[in-house]
């Protein structure tokens, strides 16, 4: 249920909407805007009768709200969230650049790209410490011996670290150590995990399950946000169809889909979409041409020996230009890219 408060409402009147709402044993959600403030009021509405709110002093308007994801839906807040990131902000005009190795393998190996995708244009530094493989065989992943070397790299850079959380007992450390928690494809709907993350305020890079639907994405964000966390990044990696030329396909589509449907940002990894280096480029270009808010990209130093996603790992030289062209494209669709922090 949206409640909408009218222009100049008093806190008072505010106060008051908020104990109908408890009182109602459902649970308010603010979203204040320029002009209205808006209460999200969510749980068991169906036999609450709206009138019970709209008699209220101070209230303009009532309205159910018919997704069953309530919090993520544009109904409810109809302006793009836009949240900080350790300095940086997320959403908006500006395109975010996230870039690094998909497993952390060695002090030489993460600072030499850390460095690299910095100089490139990169905004933020992904590097995986926890790894869940398909294999038991492949490589899991420094783990905590990983978060030291992590670390050395933000400080060097001055970038923010996206790190992937495989578990809910990784969640103390991680929120310690990492500036925004990256929900993996395979946890996506371990909804143990997002509650979870959900009782943090750390920023939460969620991807979309390679046999996801999009309404299965935004009900796995609205566990997050139920949980009190308003900091969600959606981020589609392709999905799994009948098409073998690719890892993944790239459901381009998805992104003006979600941009419509929710506030919440919306990256796009085309490492992961694709599966091939050589496709990486063509991809990100149509994703910052289909309005994200950013993109996710594996870059390593030497691809041919990485211990996990090689093949689809740019090498820095290409990132540098992948970054100049879809800057190109970003400045086409009135946008431009997030600049550099400077340490």
């Amino acid at each position: 249920m949206m409640i909408v408060m009218k222009p100049g409402a008093t806190q008072a009147q505010l106060d008051h909407v908020l104990e109908h709402i408890h009182a109602n044993s459902l649970t308010p959600h603010l979203s204040v805007g320029e002009d209205h403030t808006v209460i999200g009021a969510v749980g068991d509405t169906h036999a609450i009768a709206i009138e019970l709110f709209e008699v209220l002093d101070g209230v303009a308007a009532v309205k159910r709200i018919s997704q069953p994801f309530k919090l993520a839906s544009r109904t409810l807040q109809p302006f793009d969230s836009v949240f900080p990131i350790n300095g940086l902000s997320v959403g908006g005009e500006e395109i975010l650049l996230v870039a690094g190795p998909c497993s952390v393998e060695s002090r030489s190996q993460l600072l030499e790209t850390a460095q690299a995708v910095k100089e490139a244009g990169a905004n933020a530094l992904r590097g995986g410490i926890f790894k869940p493989r398909t294999s038991p065989y492949s490589f899991q992943g420094l783990g905590e011996q990983g978060l030291e070397l992590i670390a050395e790299a933000r400080a060097l850079t001055g970038l923010p670290l996206v790190v992937e959380i495989t578990s809910i007992n990784q969640v103390e450390v991680l929120s310690k150590n990492v500036d925004v928690l990256q929900v993996g494809a395979r946890n996506m709907q371990n909804f143990a995990l997002l509650s979870e993350v959900g009782r943090t305020q750390m920023p939460v890079l969620l991807k979309r399950g390679m046999s996801a639907t999009i309404e299965e994405l935004l009900m796995a964000a609205e566990y997050i946000l139920a949980g009190g966390n308003p900091r969600v990044i959606l981020c589609e990696r392709g999905i799994r169809t009948f098409e073998t030329a690719t890892r993944n396909t790239t459901d381009i589509n998805a992104v003006p889909v979600l941009k419509s449907l929710t506030h919440l940002p919306v990256l796009l990894d085309p490492s992961h979409s694709t599966g091939h280096w050589e496709y990486v480029g063509a991809v990100a270009r149509a994703a910052v041409a289909a309005g994200a808010d950013g993109l996710i990209v594996e870059v390593h130093p030497d691809p041919e020996h990485a211990l996990s996603d090689g093949r689809q790992s740019l090498r820095p030289e290409k990132f540098a230009e992948l970054v100049r062209q879809v800057g190109q494209i970003a400045g086409v669709m009135g946008r431009k890219l997030t600049p550099v922090t400077k340490l």
